[in-house]
């Protein structure tokens, strides 16, 4: 009986084939992980193959993406000393209008500063 239980079992017909039914489930399980596996690791490898199309095609583009946040710091530093630049030059017109107010004040008659204050009063 026991050369037949594996005779039915080779042949898959026997009460035995439950046994390698249920290992033939465990390899099936093991060859589905597999192909899965397989599948991702397919994926990955497509995928980094077409980063390095894309980055071989768009060179220039992906380095000026990282060379973007240096050139926006540096600017900075120009812009604040043509700040100071423009504050100097402003002061500088001030004074001159100043000079000017006072030298014209200076050049002007007594008889028209005379006429203002008595137009005060």
């Amino acid at each position: 009986m026991a050369a037949a239980a594996a005779a039915g079992g080779v042949g898959g017909g026997g009460g035995g084939s439950a046994a390698l039914g249920d290992s033939g489930a465990i390899d099936y399980s093991v060859h589905e992980a597999w192909n899965e596996a397989t599948n991702v690791y397919l994926l990955v490898v497509l995928a980094s193959l077409a980063l390095l199309v894309y980055a071989r095609r768009n060179k220039r583009r992906i380095m000026r993406i990282f060379t973007l946040p240096p050139a926006a710091e540096t600017p900075p530093e120009p812009n604040f000393y043509d700040s100071m630049k423009k504050i100097r030059l402003r002061q500088q017109l001030e004074m001159y209008s100043i000079a000017r107010k006072y030298e014209q004040q200076q050049q002007q008659p007594p008889k028209q500063t005379e006429s203002v204050q008595l137009s005060v009063e």
